[in-house]
């Protein structure tokens, strides 16, 4: 009897969820077929401005060279995504819906799993009464229609966005990682205090599933450093995105020496010593791309510390053009560059961009016909076309004695990663004074600082005129989000810096208000800012004649320099960026 119940109940259930796929197909049906549908260029033309002659280019283009037509318009610029999303709706007869504000509901995204939202580009919305509210990046995908019927609700109200958008959702919203998640419940009931799991050989355990979803988050949040740091009572997990830092998860203290343990044996480290600092670093497959992981542990009062650095091997190694350098800034830093040789330094602090800005001079003066050979700790990206060799202390390789094994080597330009003690320090100086070009990194507050820091290290004034042709000091700072950005109004405290530091007459600021795409921070990406120091045979005067940073300084900026103080202050003009963050994070005097 009980199992004929049972049997009866299944079939109820099969039933009625065959009802609720029927009237979510008439919905669905309803509402993308009603009417019938206008040209796009029609509605292009009637609703959004567009002249007749422009769209008869497009249709020209398209017979061409194919390709749609509204993809053509925004490739030529006569519109952008949101237009053309807005068109398309009104001929589908589809309402639209901006992602950049729409926030998901929790309830609305348990309906549809990450594997068929990414699969069909849908953004679950709303979810009240069995009716779903879904965004659509392709309204008129018959097999996108198909799969919004099976959905187990009464009704789907299907909206339209930007294809971009909906992409961008789908990164944001869908989270491999949080509180929630089946792994991280498994990690805390089964985490306990000074103890070091060996899961080696099991791949499904909690521990594996939570570090390497970490991991995976963090790639796509754009991340590029993972802080895993024991406080009082917990585990606190940051991820630094565009060089802010943002917590994402916490865990329970007792979490904290398994956690470690995992990433410590996928670097290879020492388990069991937990007081000594320790360095080491891994290689694993993210969604098809290559990720170098370097691993930092060290002991705090709270418990042992570890921060991982991310280097995403499928982010293509940028161009001098593409570092974003002001045109006559490009010009000046080219014309130091083009020298045959002489030492080259890019001063910062630690994540300004140094070796991004190394790297990019590096594509531009490698040859066929010049040996270039670097010395890196690590070697962050490789060249297929150069000698590259990374730091190894147990072989006893550090930048001195890689240095010279380098210069017998044969080399015509080299790279020195970093300059640390006075030793290399003097190495890379006489190497660029016997007719080597040599490119390295120094931490320095601003140009004019960097010379002083070579001096600091015993390298002799006449030693540092002579051998450096050319300076560049650098900062980062983040972008204003676009899809967030609007007019406010700065403080008198802030418009007294944007005019002190030369900032061009404005009367309109803009800065990001937050939203979806940047995490509320009103952020998004980051950009450089440079100023590039020549060192002139006046400036080289100076240094002998044991002059002051300010006075190098006051003689580079009549001779040309912008500082960086300027050159940001013009990002702000062009709302790239905002005052008080080119205060907070720009070094001005």
């Amino acid at each position: 009897m009980r199992k004929r119940q049972r049997q009866d109940d299944s079939l109820a259930a099969v039933e009625a969820a065959r009802a609720r796929a029927n009237r979510a197909a008439a919905s669905v049906t309803a509402t993308i077929d009603a009417g019938e549908r206008p040209r796009l260029g029609e509605v292009l033309l009637s609703e959004h401005g567009l002249e007749r002659e422009q769209i008869w280019d497009a249709l020209n283009r398209q017979a061409e060279s194919g390709g749609m037509l509204g993809a053509i318009l925004v490739e030529q610029g006569l519109i952008d995504q949101h237009m053309l999303n807005e068109a398309l709706a009104t001929q589908l007869g589809l309402p639209t819906v901006d992602l950049r504000r729409e926030r998901p509901t929790s309830a609305a995204l348990a309906v549809v799993s990450e594997e068929l939202a990414r699969q069909y580009n849908i953004i679950p919305l709303r979810l009240h009464d069995d009716v779903l509210d879904v965004a659509i990046a392709d309204g008129s995908d018959a097999e996108v229609r198909e799969v919004l019927t099976q959905l187990p609700v009464r009704v789907v109200n299907v909206f339209l966005a930007a294809p971009l958008d909906v992409e961008t959702s789908l990164r944001t919203h869908y989270r491999l990682i949080s509180a929630d998640d089946r792994q991280v419940q498994q990690f805390w009931a089964n985490a306990a205090p000074d103890e070091a799991v060996d899961v080696i050989d099991y791949d499904d355990a909690p521990i594996i599933q939570v570090v390497n979803k970490m991991i995976r988050q963090a790639l796509r949040d754009r991340a590029s450093d993972i802080h895993i740091e024991p406080t009082d009572g917990r585990i606190r997990i940051r991820f630094r995105v565009d060089g802010a830092l943002r917590e994402v998860l916490s865990l329970p203290a007792s979490a904290g020496p398994e956690l470690v343990s995992r990433i410590k044996i996928m670097a290879e480290m020492d388990i069991v010593e937990r007081r000594r600092p320790q360095d080491g670093q891994f290689q694993m497959t993210i969604d098809g791309s290559g990720l170098d992981v370097r691993v930092a542990t060290g002991a705090t009062i709270w418990g042992e510390t570890a921060v991982l650095r991310l280097l995403d091997k499928s982010k293509s190694i940028l161009q001098m053009g593409d570092l974003g350098m002001p045109e006559d800034t490009h010009a000046r830093y080219q014309s130091i560059v083009r020298k045959p040789y002489g030492m080259i330094v890019c001063s910062g602090p630690t994540g300004s961009g140094k070796t991004t800005t190394l790297y990019a001079t590096l594509s531009d003066v490698s040859r066929s016909e010049v040996n270039v050979m670097t010395i890196e700790d690590p070697v962050e990206y490789v060249f297929p076309a150069i000698n590259q060799m990374q730091i190894n202390l147990q072989a006893d390789v550090t930048f001195a004695s890689g240095l010279k094994l380098i210069l017998r080597q044969d080399p015509d330009i080299i790279l020195v990663g970093e300059i640390r003690d006075e030793e290399t320090a003097s190495i890379a100086v006489h190497a660029a004074l016997t007719g080597h070009l040599v490119m390295t990194s120094l931490h320095a507050t601003d140009a004019s600082a960097a010379l002083y820091r070579l001096l600091d290290m015993g390298v002799e004034p006449f030693l540092v005129a002579s051998s450096l042709v050319g300076v560049v000091g650098q900062r980062l700072v983040r972008k204003i989000c676009p899809s967030c950005a609007a007019p406010y109004k700065p403080s008198a405290s802030d418009l007294k810096w944007y005019n002190y530091l030369g900032g061009p007459p404005k009367k309109v600021f803009v800065s990001g208000t937050g939203c979806n795409y940047c995490s509320d921070t009103g952020f998004r990406e980051r950009v450089g800012v440079y100023e590039v120091l020549e060192v002139t045979e006046e400036i080289g005067q100076l240094l002998v004649a044991g002059a002051t940073p300010h006075d190098v300084r006051d003689l580079a900026t009549k001779q040309g320099m912008r500082t960086m103080g300027a050159e940001a202050m013009h990002l702000v003009a062009n709302d790239i960026t905002t005052i008080d963050e080119v205060i907070r994070n720009v070094y001005v005097s």
